[in-house]
């Protein structure tokens, strides 16, 4: 039996997490693309004291690479996929998103702001391989 097996990983209970791709795509100016405000979303992230609340945290690739300036917010075994966002409005929205399951002490809905840019990333039923 190995010891890691033997102690359960215990941790703190967050709401959620808000993970911002900065990978391929996202925000890269250079390639045509809007920028991912990083450096304000941690700072305002600190400021509103949301990290142990709404973790938020700075990825690499997330896909869907076409849809540009991709955020992933998990929660249970939920996960909403946004895409597209190309104003700071955009993350201001997210923020104030944030202090608000904070603030309720629970996951509320996202704000209509948003839903416009909410994926649908996966498929409902995927197709076995070798069917018609």
């Amino acid at each position: 039996m190995s010891v890691h097996t033997a102690c359960p990983v215990t941790t703190r209970k967050t709401l959620g997490q808000v993970l911002v791709c900065l990978g391929c795509c996202c925000g890269r100016t250079d390639k045509g693309h809007p920028p991912v405000p990083v450096d304000w979303l941690k700072s305002e992230w600190k400021r509103r004291m949301l990290p142990k609340k709404i973790h938020l945290s700075i990825s690499g690739c997330l896909g869907p690479c076409d849809a540009s300036n991709v955020v992933l917010i998990l929660y249970g075994q939920e996960a909403i996929f946004l895409g597209g966002l190309h104003e700071e409005t955009h993350y201001l929205a997210l923020a104030d998103w944030a202090t608000d399951c904070d603030h309720q002490g629970c996951l509320v809905p996202l704000p209509e702001s948003l839903e416009p840019f909410r994926l649908e990333r996966f498929v409902d039923e995927p197709v076995a391989a070798g069917a018609a």
